[in-house]
């Protein structure tokens, strides 16, 4: 039976683990023991990933592949990628491999901007506010050098701070809207550390400015802290090709094809409830590489759904178009990512994984993460308009399957062959496997 427990935190991992088999499972001895075989042998690295969270109890491990072939501004790159879903990585690669024949992907940044907000109130009159920020602002700055003197000195720092009233929205409400420039790192730290140190420089001053009348000295701070939503730190990747060149699948005609598949994505720019699954598949293709390049992968998905939804309604983050023959597939995404700080540096598979992207800037490597999303978005939408997705998904799928029922090597090789040139389902697996087994 369930029950609360004190002092959770400072138990030993082994009493942790003691009391959460004891407390929750039928069989507490099993529990132990799957908790206990994710454990790394290494003693050095279990402890460093004991100390990335708290309460920790076990490992939780997700598939490392990889996706060749990606020819990206001229330079080959091969993608790792940390993702669970099959067929992701076998469609990025296919993806990869068809473009690298046609020029290979384009990048550019657009730009590199973050954004963080002091949220405060204010109850006065707003241009005694207007004045009063104007005379301060160069002291939020100069006040924030101790925090800002590092970053400054590999050139980035603070880019601006606007006061915004939104009153109209919350009565007495305001922001410090802050842009940054953070370089190669992904700078949550950085920016939220400037804030909180603009907070408490205004509120001091607010007491000392002589045109306040006693009750406009007295801004309450609500909170200070960067957004993930970054629609001006952008990333734009494209393919294109001459619209012959854009099947091999001679059942039908690059024309034919090139205008099925900008159809297909005119349906997500208009249509949300498809624009929610195409954009998923993107971020299938984004999640992965932000995932095994150890940046936060929650920080970017409300950032992109946000963007995919600035003009009001929510739709396609790609787009496609044919032009005096020649197809363009393109998107622009934000990306907030960094190449120092968090776990870049501490996580083993983390620093291979960035090896073996060349060791990017951080605008690198947001070109490289666009475009791992464009290739997934691109061999969906082929499967989708040509074949159908659950050809494909199914049979990287038919190994889970397998898995499921414990096939054995023996069985795998038979069910996997049957498989070639039958359409795989669950239920058709499962009546391949019992008829094997009854022979």
């Amino acid at each position: 039976m369930s029950k609360t427990i004190a002092g959770f935190s400072k138990l030993s991992k082994s009493k942790k683990i003691e009391w959460i088999a004891n407390t929750y499972f039928e069989n507490a001895e099993n529990a132990k023991t799957v908790l206990k075989q994710y454990w790394n042998d290494n003693e050095k690295l279990q402890q460093l990933h004991d100390e990335f969270i708290e309460n920790t109890i076990s490992n939780y491990y997700l598939p490392l592949g990889v996706a060749p072939n990606f020819l990206i501004n001229n330079k080959l790159y091969a993608i790792p990628m940390a993702i669970e879903e099959s067929s992701v990585v076998a469609a990025a690669s296919k993806a990869a491999k068809f473009w690298l024949d046609r020029g290979g992907f384009k990048t550019t940044v657009i730009s590199s901007t973050k954004i963080g907000q002091v949220h405060f109130m204010f109850k006065g009159d707003s241009k005694n506010l207007d004045l009063f920020f104007k005379a301060i602002k160069s002291k939020l700055i100069s006040d924030a050098k101790p925090i800002t003197k590092n970053m400054e000195a590999r050139g980035g720092g603070i880019l601006d701070i606007e006061l915004r009233d939104k009153t109209t929205d919350i009565e007495d409400y305001y922001q410090l809207h802050v842009s940054f420039e953070t370089l190669d790192a992904m700078g949550a730290n950085f920016i939220n550390s400037c804030l909180e140190h603009f907070a408490k420089t205004f509120k001091h001053e607010a007491l000392q400015f002589k045109s306040f009348s006693e009750e406009e000295k007295h801004i309450e701070i609500v909170m200070s802290i960067l957004s993930n939503y970054v629609p001006n730190c952008l990333v734009r990747a494209e393919v294109s090709c001459n619209v012959e060149d854009l099947t091999e699948n001679k059942t039908i005609s690059g024309k034919a094809f090139a205008e099925k598949f900008v159809r297909a994505v005119n349906i997500a720019e208009i249509e949300p409830y498809r624009a929610v699954t195409h954009n998923k598949g993107i971020m299938n293709g984004i999640d992965a590489v932000v995932l095994a390049t150890g940046n936060d992968f929650r920080a970017v998905e409300a950032g992109v759904h946000a963007y995919a939804a600035k003009n009001g309604k929510y739709s396609s983050l790609s787009h496609a178009k044919i032009e005096n023959g020649i197809f363009t597939f393109w998107m622009e995404i934000p990306l907030a990512l960094g190449t120092v700080g968090g776990l870049t540096g501490l996580h083993p598979l983390v620093k291979l994984a960035l090896e073996l992207l060349h060791k990017p800037s951080a605008k690198e490597l947001m070109q490289i993460v666009a475009v791992a999303g464009l290739a997934q978005n691109f061999a969906a939408l082929r499967s989708l308009t040509t074949t159908g997705i659950q050809q494909g998904h199914m049979k990287m799928h038919l190994m889970n399957i397998l898995n499921q029922f414990e096939a054995t090597d023996a069985e795998k090789v038979i069910l996997v062959e049957h498989f070639a040139n039958n359409p795989v389902s669950h239920s058709a697996v499962v009546d391949a496997i019992n008829n094997l087994r009854k022979e």
